[in-house]
């Protein structure tokens, strides 16, 4: 039986009379007759208000990393309403919580808590300026670091060529004051020579480097281990803070996060999605001389910050996540799709390739992987944005745009694995009858 999504397209007119684009945020947006709205979910499967079932790849960008009502999380967060809501004042556990954050990543001497990925960057990026005394920033082209006007920037690659020297760097949204572009420094990723030049010659004017070394909005590129630790010598060498934006990696791809894995310790790092299984909280954390500028010329808070509800649930997810093997397990199973999905290609011919982490992969249709972010936009990624929909059809929630990763979940069981294959098989059959008059790129 072919899906219908009727009663999302219906929930969509009427939705859109009181809501811009019938969402309450843009990327939640597919299109007037693609946009689906969400009855439930339950551990890696996710029902539409049509009644179609997903196995879910996308898990909300990323934070139900143990599966949607996770019993044990939630359990917790029902605790944590008995507390009896926010008081703008401070509870017990949020040293607690605190103290299991230092536990698992080294660089956490000590923490702060906020709601979003977006408020946790902003607030290092303000109390990077504040400790350094300069209002400059180095970002990585391709970097993802939430929604506010001094991250919207993007590098302008379409149509570029090398011999035109560096790409322009753009703001992404409308609104974002032009003013903000003299303080912005731009370099590619895993080219440590061009990051060594622009400290050379501007550290004087530069408070920190902001990067994402799995980059969670551009299909995993994933920093080069060697370029972390270079990145890491460069900043210290020019007295530049290195904040790390562990937002959608952090307690995903290792305990310790990118950190772990690449052998570094940041300045100031941020964390969000993974730590709660989907409820919100965010979190800044570093190094203790500069952390200790909160409060002492840097203002920081919120009335939901340490909200008892999220606190509670990111505690027993951290607890999950330090004291099982859940990341092993999600990783398994990351590597088991990706094994399952490459046979499936490779029997047909079609040249493929995986990036970032088993728990978070990019998957590309070319032999050999772009390594950042100018190659990236010149990959081409027609079968991905021809096979999407179909999988969508078929069952399987991936994210239509190509630039986002595959996300796995402790909850994901071999049956998913068994059906995911089983479909994405048929829907790479199908992508290839629809663009055979075209052609396509083999190995």
């Amino acid at each position: 039986m072919a899906r219908t999504i009727t009663r999302s397209n219906q929930q969509f007119r009427k939705a859109l009379t009181r809501l811009p684009l019938g969402v309450a945020s843009n990327f939640r947006y597919w299109g007037p007759e693609k946009t689906i709205y969400v009855k439930r979910g339950r551990g890696a499967r996710v029902w539409d208000i049509d009644d179609n079932e997903y196995i879910d790849y996308r898990l909300g960008y990323g934070p139900c990393i143990l599966g949607y009502a996770d019993p044990r999380v939630d359990e917790a967060a029902r605790a944590g309403m008995e507390v009896g809501g926010v008081f703008a004042l401070a509870t017990e556990r949020e040293y607690e919580v605190a103290s299991r954050v230092a536990k698992m990543v080294p660089a956490a001497e000590l923490v702060r808590f906020s709601n979003s990925g977006t408020e946790a960057v902003m607030a290092a990026l303000r109390l990077a300026r504040a400790y350094t005394g300069r209002e400059g920033y180095v970002v990585v082209e391709g970097g993802y670091h939430g929604v506010f006007d001094a991250a919207l920037w993007y590098t302008a690659v379409e149509g570029w060529t090398p011999a035109q020297g560096d790409p322009d760097l753009l703001p992404y949204s409308e609104g974002v004051p032009w003013l903000l572009r003299s303080l912005i420094y731009s370099v590619p990723l895993n080219d440590a020579g061009k990051l060594e030049a622009v400290l050379k010659n501007h550290a004087h004017k530069i408070a920190a480097l902001l990067i994402e070394p799995i980059m969670g909005n551009c299909c995993a590129l994933t920093a080069e281990r060697q370029y972390m630790q270079d990145v890491r010598a460069l900043c210290t060498r020019y007295d530049v803070l290195m904040i790390v934006d562990e937002v959608k990696t952090g307690f995903r791809v290792a305990r310790g996060g990118t950190q772990e894995l690449m052998g570094v310790k940041a300045d100031l790092c941020t964390f969000a999605k993974a730590m709660a299984n989907g409820y919100p909280i965010s979190v800044l954390a570093g190094r203790e001389d500069v952390m200790r500028k909160l409060g002492n010329g840097v203002v920081h808070g919120g009335t939901y910050t340490a909200h008892p509800v999220s606190l509670a649930a990111a505690g027993r997810t951290l607890q999950i996540l330090d004291d099982t093997p859940a990341l092993e397990t999600i990783a398994a199973y990351g590597r088991a799709l990706q094994t399952g999905i490459g046979r499936i290609l490779a029997r047909r011919g079609i040249a493929h390739s995986f990036v970032g982490h088993p728990s978070m992969g990019g998957l590309f249709f070319s032999e050999t992987p772009p390594t950042n972010y100018r190659d990236w936009v010149n990959t081409d990624y027609t079968f991905y944005d021809t096979m999407a929909p179909t999988l969508h059809d078929l069952g399987i929630l991936c994210e239509p745009d190509s630039r986002e990763p595959w996300f796995i979940c402790e909850a994901h069981d071999e049956a998913c694995l068994a059906q995911t294959l089983e479909r994405f098989e048929k829907a790479v059959d199908m992508t290839l009858r629809k663009l055979a008059p075209n052609g396509m790129c083999q190995a």
